[in-house]
């Protein structure tokens, strides 16, 4: 241990922002620093640190989950633990990063000698070396966590205000390559007759890759088994450098299973991922297309699958390129990673642990205003819409799909037309915006994406976003909101990751770059829109680059339907959509007006001829916490419908706070009895919002087990229903209340628990 103390003591000499040596550091003793409460109910008092351990290793660790670090030989994760239960994550040590520069792979930190993969025990740890063609660690730092871009919070549509940035601890280690590095490498491009020596044949030609900085970041969060990661590159060299790709997070996890046959369905470690380099899909699921994947461990030769394919090794990394240049004195930065770390496989705590992650890592998608869109964008129709909305306490107007608005009209007198609008809506106290598409049309000469031979892009047309054409638009789009003051965007057929293998594109080189440069494209305006309080209405993930909102439940053909089966659809769509999407994440669709066929049996207007399902759809909603997309010339036709429209909305806000909340499912529409959700809100003065409805034609009367740890409940429950006197109801010891409901015919009941 003599060499790992030396090197401790010359790190302690070169540390970059922290004032704390290894040694100032508070001392780790897991026994004592486990949290004993749910974090999902209140996680108070685990604050984000980092500490020492008497082997010379750094832990970071909120009590709830604590990764590890070795210094010496090298750096290198050696532990990721749910600290409650006592459960190990990582089976082997593997390099905290991978990069290639200017066509040359290199580890970054990582030990080798691990004698078996199947566990870790710290005792090998002392045997293992350090991979001396490696990036090498030299110091670290310890800050606060830092928000990853602006944001201009929009408090009227929120239902509490939400941290940012997100609190904890940030760890950072750098790391160089060392001279036995540089003539490790130089050996092996000698040896390599395929491989030329950049800018002469000579080891000197290698002495700028010394000057080269790799940063590994790691967060933990205050209250959450959530860590993240990402790398930068700092280019310290004379000259400039290319990434042509990189791996992030390499990690070795624990299998969930061991099978000796290969299987089709692997379970895979319980851990959720995200990343911010996300696209093509309306769900979270889908970054394992960009940037997650799970690969075979190549060195794991002892697991039991005789194929030896079992995917236990997770990495993060581009499917191509990045091929990002960095000039002298520049730096580059990876996307990155989020690992949530559950403590549970049933559905129902593992949908409310990624629930809460993503409000926590985007709490603008608990932006949750209540929206009209119009039909029209001729003058006299958006003001009526905005005069409505302002009478019934809607919140937002957005010029729909085939209103004939046009954000690419560059005219001074368009811009001042629409300003006149922003204006007058602002004065009423109304948001508004319009519909642009992006990536779901063809704009041809020679803008559009070049496909390799047998590919087509995902919507079958898309311009490439760093063609003149897609620079151009997102020009008009910067200047439009510039010019005008609107301040929301409904932004259809976003960037789904189409490659394009131009050359003649002024904004990518060739097919390697030009993935990651569209997506930059992209969420360089959305993080714009964040920073201006421009809502973004997205049917695509983008929340981690700065969207609010994607569908909940959406296809055409759903709401063409007879509108007594709009209504049960509905409901099983926000079931259904609530499992991985809080409320206010996600928008529903009424067609006020004919939408896409139905006639006479799928169409609202008349509203006041159909208040009924006017009605049910609004229960239906407003019910759930979930918006929807109210697509009609007018929100009420008379004073009935304006009146139904003002009860539930004043409904909503009433309760907004628990209505955006989290929701317990307790039983799934099927149109043959009752059907139930249950909003929680543990720190709130509600905690507990019991909403019931019935599809049939007939009262009915039912006893409902009602789930209520969530809650924050433990003996009593005071439920009120709907806005009468209440009533006290013991709490089980499995933390469920017996609750009989009257549920009147194709109607809704709602409990209020304190």
């Amino acid at each position: 241990m003599r060499r790992s103390a030396a090197f401790l003591v010359t790190l302690s000499l070169c540390l970059v922002t922290t004032a704390q040596s290894p040694d100032e550091l508070p001392l780790y003793e897991p026994s004592r620093k486990a949290f004993a409460g749910d974090w999902l109910i209140d996680g108070t008092g685990s604050s984000s640190r980092v500490y020492r351990t008497g082997d010379d290793h750094l832990v970071l660790s909120n009590g709830i989950v604590a990764r590890t670090f070795t210094l010496s030989p090298n750096g290198a994760t050696v532990g990721l633990d749910l600290l409650p239960e006592n459960e190990s994550f990582i089976r082997s040590v593997r390099p905290e990063a991978e990069i290639e520069i200017d066509g040359m792979m290199f580890s970054v930190g990582g030990l080798a000698g691990q004698p078996i993969h199947n566990y870790l025990l710290p005792a090998w740890l002392k045997e293992m070396k350090s991979d001396p063609s490696a990036f090498s660690l030299v110091d670290y730092s310890i800050t606060e966590t830092k928000e990853r871009f602006p944001w201009k919070k929009r408090m009227e549509w929120m239902p509490k205000d939400m941290p940012w940035p997100l609190p904890g601890k940030e760890l950072t280690f750098r790391y160089r390559l060392d001279d036995t590095a540089i003539m490790l490498l130089h050996e092996r491009l000698t040896a390599d007759t395929q491989h030329q020596l950049p800018n002469s044949s000579g080891k000197d030609s290698l002495e700028y890759l010394k000057q080269i900085v790799v940063e590994v970041h790691y967060e933990l969060y205050d209250a959450m088994p959530l860590f993240s990661k990402w790398i930068r590159v700092l280019n310290e060299s004379s000259q400039e450098i290319l990434i042509n790709t990189f791996k992030s997070e390499i990690l070795a996890l624990t299998e969930p299973e061991s099978a000796v046959e290969s299987l089709t369905n692997w379970i895979l470690p319980n851990i959720s991922l995200q990343t911010d380099y996300n696209f093509g899909g309306m769900t979270g699921e889908s970054l394992t297309r960009s940037s997650i994947s799970w690969e075979i461990d190549t060195l794991y030769s002892t697991q039991v699958c005789y194929q030896r394919n079992m995917p236990c090794l997770l990495e993060a990394s581009p499917k191509y390129g990045p091929a990002q240049a960095v000039r002298s004195g520049g730096s580059f930065e990876s996307f990155r990673t989020w690992e949530l770390i559950h403590d549970s496989r049933d559905r129902e705590r593992k949908g409310l642990e990624n629930r809460k992650m993503m409000r926590a890592l985007a709490p603008w998608s608990t932006e949750n205003p209540i929206l009209m869109h119009v039909r029209s964008a001729e003058e006299e129709a958006v003001k009526k819409a905005i005069d409505q909305c302002a009478a019934v306490g809607f919140e937002m107007v957005i010029m729909t799909f085939g209103s004939g608005f046009n954000l690419e009209n560059e005219s001074p007198e368009y811009a001042a037309q629409v300003r006149q609008l922003a204006e007058y809506a602002h004065s009423r106290g109304i948001a508004l915006g319009g519909y642009s598409l992006l990536a779901s049309r063809k704009v041809g000469g020679g803008n559009d994406v070049v496909m390799p031979e047998g590919r087509m892009p995902a919507f079958g047309n898309s311009p490439c976003l760093e063609s003149e054409w897609g620079i151009d638009y997102f020009r008009k789009l910067y200047n439009f909101y510039e010019q005008t003051g609107m301040d929301v965007l409904e932004h259809d057929g976003s960037y789904p990751g189409d490659i394009c293998i131009s050359t003649l594109h002024p904004g990518h080189r060739g097919l390697e770059d030009s993935q990651w440069n569209q997506y930059r494209r992209i969420t360089d305006f959305y993080k714009w829109c964040r920073e201006k309080g421009i809502y973004l209405n997205v049917p695509d993930y983008y929340f981690l680059s700065g969207s609010n909102k994607i569908a909940m439940g959406y296809r055409e053909t759903n709401w063409s339907l007879p509108r007594e089966q709009q209504e049960i659809i509905e409901r099983q769509n926000i079931y259904d959509g609530t499992w991985e999407k809080a409320p206010s994440m996600g928008w529903m669709f009424v067609p006020l007006v004919e939408y896409q066929g139905g006639g006479a049996a799928a169409t609202i207007e008349p509203l006041r001829e159909h208040l009924p399902h006017y009605g049910q759809r609004l229960a239906n909603l407003f019910g759930a916490g979930v918006q929807a997309c109210y697509r009609g010339p007018q929100l009420y036709d008379s004073p009935e419908t304006e009146a139904l429209v003002k009860k539930w909305v004043g409904f909503y806000k009433n309760h907004r706070r628990i209505l955006d909340g989290d929701i317990i499912h307790i039983r799934r529409p099927d149109g043959r009895d009752y059907d139930a959700i249950l909003h929680v809100d543990p720190q709130g003065e509600e905690k507990g919002l019991l909403m019931v409805y019935n599809p049939l034609d007939e009262e009915i009367t039912r006893t409902i087990e009602v789930p209520v740890y969530y809650t924050g409940l433990s003996s009593k429950a005071i439920v009120h229903e709907q806005e009468e006197e209440p009533i006290v109801l013991d709490i089980t010891r499995n933390y469920t209340i017996r609750l009989t409901a009257v549920i009147p015919a194709k109607g809704y009941n709602y409990f209020i628990l304190k």
